[in-house]
């Protein structure tokens, strides 16, 4: 998914973060932090988990596009720094659950949190969102998502078919088994219109 969206999102809907809010977590950069840049959010693009497809002449899979934010708060005060989490943590609910991040995802679910490090100056608490999307269009119209889809739209247009019977009774009694004798019974065409 496009980080931008969400990025947006927390940065809009997030005032306790001042606008302290980036893409991306550099570790280094946490550690040499100081209290006046701080609470801050790190919005960083996780991984993406696809289902099996369920169709078996397609493609059509769900992709689950996995985020995280992570908080970063001054830990000075340890007691201080646990309820601030609470409320940015409800914060960032308000903001993000429930968001569509793009026309194609269904809205954005949180994924559950955890803490990453706590010590005298520093708290990091990690959060986890998911929004899914189908991976295989729905419609002919709609452009092609796989080379399979891509593959169909180069077929030529079916414009007709002609079928041709040879049917399997009456048998011709010269044959030793009954079936097919070889000759057409009945042919018939048929043109399609668009």
């Amino acid at each position: 998914m496009k980080i931008t969206p969400v990025y947006a999102q927390v940065r809009t809907h997030c005032p306790s973060f001042s606008n302290r809010v980036v893409v991306g977590t550099d570790m280094s950069s946490l550690d040499t932090a100081d209290a006046s840049q701080t609470p801050a959010a790190h919005v960083v693009s996780l991984a993406d988990i696809a289902s099996r497809s369920t169709t078996q002449n397609a493609t059509s899979s769900t992709i689950r596009d996995r985020f995280e934010v992570a908080l970063l708060l001054d830990a000075s005060n340890p007691q201080q720094a646990l309820d601030q989490l609470h409320d940015l943590r409800a914060e960032l609910w308000r903001a993000l659950v429930g968001f569509k991040p793009g026309a194609e995802y269904n809205p954005i679910q949180y994924d559950g949190g955890e803490l990453v490090s706590l010590n005298a100056t520093r708290l990091l608490y990690r959060l986890r969102f998911f929004a899914e999307f189908q991976l295989g269009r729905n419609l002919p119209g709609q452009p092609a998502e796989t080379w399979h889809e891509r593959e169909l739209d180069g077929l030529p247009s079916l414009t007709g078919v002609t079928v041709r019977v040879d049917a399997i009774d009456p048998a011709d009694p010269n044959l030793k088994k009954p079936g097919p004798d070889g000759r057409l019974e009945l042919t018939f065409s048929g043109e399609l219109k668009q």
